[in-house]
């Protein structure tokens, strides 16, 4: 993408071990990394396996080489090129709440849309955003997740499911605009309004 960004954020780390370790395999031109890891050293990853996938490039460093370095492998570089502490931490919620718009769309078959806003506190995820509409309206908002290694992912919503076989899935919107995190990281903004659209891959 023009911004560095390799797919979505949550894959960049693969990608970025992916063309550190090919590079001598790259034809006719070098590779320009400085655009790709000035995406990852802006982001603020909080998922463990993400931030496991992004360590080893960070480092120059192979997946399996990268934890014999340690807290020594960022030595000499600069606080912006080194992992935030808050990666680390727990989330905490701040004074004061935002709402939330929320709403669901399934148009490929037995069509249903249903919209809601929700107050949320200060920083909250869009998972914890989900929660309080499930709260609030149980028979509409309701949904499931499953714990994936990026975090949770959500499986259905409404009773309908993501399939496999029928290459279906939940795809979150800011707008119109394609979610790049998943649904326990993603903090939406004030007055922000986040779409779960039932789509097809």
């Amino acid at each position: 993408r023009h911004n560095g960004t390799i797919g979505n954020i949550s894959s960049m780390g693969l990608a970025l071990q992916a063309l550190e370790t090919s590079s001598e395999f790259y034809a006719p031109r070098k590779w320009d990394r400085a655009q790709a890891f000035s995406v990852v050293y802006n982001y603020d990853y909080k998922e463990p396996m993400a931030i496991a996938q992004v360590l080893p490039p960070l480092v120059g460093k192979s997946y399996l080489n990268a934890g014999r370095w340690g807290c020594a492998a960022t030595n000499g570089m600069s606080p912006g090129q080194q992992l935030p502490p808050q990666c680390w931490g727990q989330l905490q919620f701040q004074p004061g709440a935002d709402p939330v718009g929320f709403s669901i769309t399934n148009t490929l078959k037995n069509y249903f849309h249903y919209s809601t806003s929700v107050c949320v506190p200060d920083n909250s995820t869009l998972l914890q955003v989900m929660k309080v509409a499930r709260k609030e309206k149980p028979d509409i908002f309701c949904f499931k997740t499953k714990r994936t290694c990026l975090g949770p992912f959500v499986t259905s919503i409404h009773g309908l499911a993501g399939n496999t076989t029928e290459r279906t899935y939940w795809q979150f919107f800011s707008g119109w605009s394609p979610l790049q995190e998943g649904v326990g990281t993603y903090k939406p903004k004030n007055w922000e309004h986040i779409q779960a659209i039932f789509s097809t891959y």
